[in-house]
């Protein structure tokens, strides 16, 4: 996988499984605390008198230029003419075989664990979770925010232990085509040949340029093996007695099949099931369940109506500790420059294209 086509998947969730690498974008801009995105002048008028009303996706006026590759085009339309046919990826599908395999004979095994063992693996899973939402995710993929060295570095680790992997042929897991395989069947065949177009037209010189993400880039391999596989089944098994079996498949195989469908989850369930309160033209959804398991990314309508949102939600710290993450960060200096939608924005959203519904979860 080259660089391009990270790119083009980071921009709906994080990157590709099995790939050469993982990771991210790099972000610009001035400095601040909070930048505060409002909403258009009344009567759906731009200053140049362009309607809103138009396109109804558009806000490409209220966006700093870097933001707005981040915005839904509706303009997209796929390829008249019957699909191609699916090339299976036979090494993909065996390594998630016994993954789950493994993660459930470790649901088996929680009773025999030790506590602390336990601890580790929800703390090993809430971190590595943090690696993708608040780094791949908000930082690197939408530049809703800054991060100073010491948080990139964190995040960059915390990315690699986690070890990842608009509704048409170009998203990788697209909806459209059932929620197996927007939620793990895109895993495990080639991609569509429109998802290599759409990647192959990235512009990569921010990705290029940010020197810790080239270095992840450089020892992403063995840096996945020790974090994501090793460190978790050694540290068990060598500081508090764990038996190795225990610390193999409830620290490494359950806690890594926990974060991966935890992940997926937005990319299928999100896509699928819940309410549209600000966009009902786009499939994303609120869905309150899929936030609880993915720290915060299940408020998936409001992410897709407004990307550069650095909460993805309209309710800052409900059901999302992503954000409470970010904030905690940005009281210790470490993070800056975060984005967020005013209300006069949501409303007028709600109001023009939402289903009515008026319901986040």
């Amino acid at each position: 996988m080259n660089l391009q086509q990270l790119k083009g998947l980071l921009g709906h969730w994080t990157a590709a499984f099995f790939s050469d690498s993982l990771l991210v974008l790099p972000i610009s801009g001035s400095y601040s605390a909070t930048t505060t995105i409002t909403a258009p002048p009344s009567g759906g008028q731009q200053n140049g008198g362009e309607k809103f009303e138009k396109n109804p996706h558009h806000w490409g006026a209220d966006v700093r230029p870097e933001l707005k590759d981040d915005l839904y085009d509706p303009s997209y339309q796929d390829e008249e003419g019957p699909p191609p046919k699916l090339q299976y990826v036979w090494r993909n599908i065996i390594l998630m075989a016994l993954l789950h395999l493994g993660a459930l004979y470790g649901i088996t095994l929680i009773p025999s664990c030790k506590v602390y063992t336990c601890l580790f693996a929800y703390l090993y899973y809430v971190i590595s979770a943090l690696g993708i939402t608040a780094g791949a995710h908000r930082l690197w993929s939408h530049r809703t925010y800054k991060a100073r060295l010491p948080l990139r570095l964190f995040l960059i680790i915390a990315n690699t232990m986690a070890f990842q992997f608009s509704e048409t042929h170009a998203d990788p897991h697209n909806s459209r085509r059932g929620f197996f395989f927007s939620h793990v069947g895109w895993l495990l065949v080639r991609k569509h040949p429109a998802v290599k177009e759409k990647g192959g037209k990235l512009d990569m010189s921010d990705l290029k340029a940010e020197k810790l993400v080239m270095f992840q880039r450089r020892y992403y391999k063995p840096g996945l093996l020790l974090m994501c596989f090793i460190l978790p089944t050694l540290v068990p098994w060598y500081f508090w007695g764990e038996t190795f079996l225990n610390s193999l498949c409830v620290s490494t195989f359950l806690r890594y099949a926990v974060v991966l469908n935890a992940t997926w989850l937005v990319n299928s369930a999100a896509h699928l099931y819940g309410y549209r309160p600000y966009d009902k033209n786009i499939s994303s959804r609120e869905n309150i369940l899929v936030s609880m398991g993915a720290v915060g990314e299940g408020f998936h309508n409001y992410h897709h109506a407004f990307p550069y949102d650095y909460s993805a939600s309209e309710y800052r710290w409900h059901v999302n500790f992503t954000t409470f993450f970010i904030d905690c960060m940005a009281l210790l200096g470490l993070a800056y420059d975060r984005k967020k939608v005013s209300k006069a924005a949501v409303l007028a959203r709600m109001k023009r294209t939402g289903d009515g519904s008026c319901k986040s979860g």
